[in-house]
């Protein structure tokens, strides 16, 4: 009986028993996923928070030097994303924490309003994802990371010329794109990704492959 079992009998057994429809268990989200990358979104929240009053100085001096090189300050505010997704390494991990730490951000209030905050936090997030997607959340290097940071902050360049520089010109619009990616490449990126490497050799992330991966290294 079962030497005459043909591989599509025996697929299917499996597919009905769940062994198939389930998610590799690498990328299923368990309970200390969710705590951890919501203390992620909500301490990188209140970092926004302390920006978005921060960015106002060097803001007034690099807009009247070149239109478009404030996207340089645009990093702060895209690094949750790109540092939930390097220390949970599951699907969602960068959404997540980006959209809620622009929630946090809304809630105590800013002055680009509480909707568009959590707009900027969606597109933002998804800018990030979009790039570990492209990996299969198999690849966490440094310069994935500054992959993502990048990703997130095109995303976001986007949506703020739709949305905060209609009407903008072509070079104003080329010079913001290049800055705001510069910015999250070394900023969201690569920062985050050192920040990952620095809290995974306390043992704090031990629970976590990224944790258990560095300190495999160490």
């Amino acid at each position: 009986m079962n030497a005459s079992a043909s591989p599509s009998t025996v697929s299917s057994k499996d597919a009905a028993a769940g062994g198939t429809s389930r998610p590799p268990r690498r990328l299923r989200w368990r309970i200390v996923d969710i705590v951890v990358a919501s203390v992620l979104g909500v301490a990188s929240g209140l970092i926004f928070l302390l920006w978005n009053i921060g960015y106002l100085g060097p803001k007034a001096i690099l807009e009247p030097l070149l239109p478009g090189l404030q996207g340089l300050l645009d990093g702060p505010w895209l690094f949750a994303g790109v540092l939930g997704a390097l220390i949970i390494r599951k699907p969602g991990a960068a959404l997540y924490t980006e959209t809620l730490a622009a929630v946090v951000s809304a809630l105590v209030g800013n002055q680009w309003g509480g909707f568009l905050t959590l707009e900027a936090g969606l597109v933002q997030g998804l800018g990030a994802e979009l790039i570990f997607l492209l990996f299969f959340y198999r690849v966490w290097s440094l310069p994935v990371a500054m992959l993502a940071g990048a990703g997130a902050a095109i995303a976001g360049g986007i949506n703020n010329l739709i949305l905060w520089y209609a009407g903008a010109d072509t070079p104003f619009s080329v010079i913001y794109l290049i800055s705001t990616a510069i910015s999250g490449a070394v900023i969201a990126g690569a920062l985050s990704w050192f920040l990952a490497r620095g809290i995974a050799a306390t043992a704090a992330l031990d629970r976590f492959a990224s944790g258990r991966e560095r300190r495999e290294l160490v």
